[in-house]
């Protein structure tokens, strides 16, 4: 259950007369069996809703409630500023910065120093050591153009490095496996695509406002479709990359070999991405086997070699 979630939840019964589960299952995107398991949650917490049957029903809270300060523990307003703090290390806006205000505004004075020594025990920082410095501010200019509906023109490169100039409606801001990405409809393909930012220059937000269309979620979670792709193949490594390996695969999946050393059962599909990971790791990985795949690494390397030979 998302600490983050029950707040929202709780501001909108404050800020709303009334609201059904579906418009909130909507809102938060989960199941609307979720959203009463909350409502059962904030009522436990001494927070009085009221739920109202039939036609226009929904949930309230009964008039003139006041939130009592003392509903939220410790551990709870330190997770909330926790995520708080590391979301407006990225994207900085007055939403976050009044989101912020409001839930310090819940600390009681006699726990404010616990709190914070709580909220400094874990550190979320979403920028990255190094790279594409536009992320931060395209991630501002993002969020503006979907707050306002406005389409934004970029260059885009495909994985191959070729450019094509896109106009896009933006629909959804998403952190995935550390990169940042916003699912638009483009215009030049006439569908709905997931545009990753490292790949975007020459980002502009246009005069034209567009009327939101029925949003269509990006596809996030592979886990299933990898599975049925994925073969295990044995590589042998030096215990100096076995925590970018564990990147890809369990603790479980390695076999320890001699002193300095690990045999892996590493899952792989034959493709460009997995064959890069194996060459990122250099003289510190060796492919065993299957045949056909120590072969394939075998002829990658000569390939890199033959350009230094030039």
């Amino acid at each position: 259950m998302k600490i983050d979630r029950l707040v929202s939840i709780i501001m909108l019964l404050l800020d709303k007369e009334r609201i059904g589960a579906q418009e909130l299952a909507d809102m938060f995107e989960v199941s609307p069996r979720t959203i009463y398991r909350d409502i059962d949650a904030i009522s436990m917490a001494g927070i009085p809703v009221n739920s109202i049957p039939g036609a226009g029903g929904g949930f309230e809270i009964m008039p003139k409630y006041k939130v009592d300060k003392k509903v939220f523990s410790s551990a709870d307003l330190s997770a909330i500023l926790t995520g708080l703090t590391g979301l407006s290390g990225m994207i900085r806006g007055n939403e976050l910065a009044n989101a912020l205000a409001k839930v310090k505004s819940f600390i009681p004075a006699d726990k404010v120093k616990e709190i914070e020594i709580k909220a400094n025990q874990i550190h979320i920082d979403l920028s990255p050591w190094i790279g594409n410095r536009n992320i931060r501010p395209y991630l501002e200019m993002i969020k503006l153009a979907l707050h306002e509906s406005k389409l934004l023109s970029f260059e885009y490169a495909d994985r191959y490095g070729n450019k094509t100039s896109r106009t896009a409606e933006p629909y959804q801001l998403v952190l995935k496996s550390n990169h940042w990405y916003f699912q638009g409809y483009c215009r030049n393909r006439n569908d709905y695509r997931l545009f990753r930012l490292s790949r975007i220059t020459d980002l502009q937000i246009q005069n034209e406002v567009f009327t939101p269309r029925d949003y269509q979620k990006p596809q996030l979670d592979f886990t299933d479709i990898l599975e049925t792709m994925q073969t295990k193949i044995k590589i042998r490594i030096h215990k100096s990359v076995a925590d970018r390996v564990l990147d890809y695969c369990d603790y479980e999946n390695f076999l320890p070999d001699g002193d300095d050393c690990y045999i892996v059962s590493f899952p792989f599909i034959e493709k460009d991405y997995y064959y890069n990971i194996l060459l990122s790791l250099g003289n510190k990985c060796e492919c065993l086997e299957p045949p056909d795949i120590r072969s394939e690494m075998k002829r990658r390397i000569y390939e890199i070699a033959a350009l230094y030979e030039k």
